[in-house]
């Protein structure tokens, strides 16, 4: 551990947060003992942070098992602001300075209402540009971003939105497969490049944001328009690895842990 994470550790915050974590990730109610087995703490350890989440209304315990669970306060203090607010403007600098590194135009995607919904947008420096408006809706399997989305999910989530999605449930059984083996092959990569469904002359590059524990919650996706060849000294490997570095600068500043 760094001397600067050992010198600014507060372990009373951690033990607090690990409770908090722990019950989280349970679905019944726990013990003290049961929490503090969890989260590798003695049952005396925890007991003032037990007493203390529950004195500020963030755990509660049952009368009658003296058990505890989370109560509604984290989800209430989560939903007073907007998590697509918070993300557009933890990506609106990145963004930027990814549209300026690459001379290409680059955009943000979520999964909405079985959509792509793009949510920002950082327009090409250059004097002509590609560009997408943001609040727009696309298809899901014609686009890049929702590819790699649909990579991502779990993979009865997967079934659940394809199941429903017009335009895959019109491919017939060898084109579903070979949509479901380019989903794999994204996840192999850990991005997808390829020329667009939907325009002609545009190569899209697309990663991933929020990897790991958290699961995936947005698509980073560089369109660039190959007829103008603004950049000469950047091919799509080089995109890539620009666009990985701007992902991980969000990631960062919206406090997403990629294991």
């Amino acid at each position: 551990m760094k001397e600067k994470e050992i010198k600014y550790q507060a372990p009373a915050l951690d033990k607090g947060l690990d409770i908090l974590e722990y019950l989280s990730a349970q679905s019944i109610p726990l013990s003290q003992t049961e929490i503090a087995t969890g989260i590798d703490k003695s049952p005396n350890e925890i007991y003032r942070m037990l007493m203390s989440l529950e004195s500020r209304g963030y755990i509660l315990r049952d009368e009658v098992s003296g058990k505890y669970r989370l109560s509604l306060k984290l989800f209430y203090l989560s939903h007073r602001h907007s998590p697509v607010d918070e993300l557009r403007k933890a990506a609106q600098y990145p963004l930027e300075e990814l549209a300026n590194a690459v001379m290409q135009s680059c955009h943000l995607s979520i999964l909405y209402m079985n959509q792509v919904m793009v949510i920002i947008h950082a327009k090409s420096p250059g004097p002509i540009a590609l560009s997408i408006e943001e609040g727009n809706l696309f298809p899901l399997p014609l686009t890049a971003s929702g590819k790699v989305l649909l990579a991502y999910m779990p993979e009865t989530e997967q079934e659940i939105i394809l199941s429903g999605n017009e335009i895959y449930q019109t491919y017939a059984d060898k084109d579903k497969k070979k949509f479901l083996n380019s989903l794999q092959g994204i996840q192999n990569k850990g991005a997808y490049i390829r020329t667009s469904d939907l325009a002609a002359g545009v190569v899209d590059v697309s990663v991933p944001i929020g990897r790991g524990s958290t699961g995936i919650i947005a698509c980073l996706t560089v369109s660039s328009l190959t007829a103008l060849n603004v950049n000469k000294d950047m091919d799509n490997e080089d995109i890539l690895a620009e666009a990985i570095k701007c992902a991980k600068k969000i990631e960062e500043r919206i406090g997403v842990l990629t294991l």
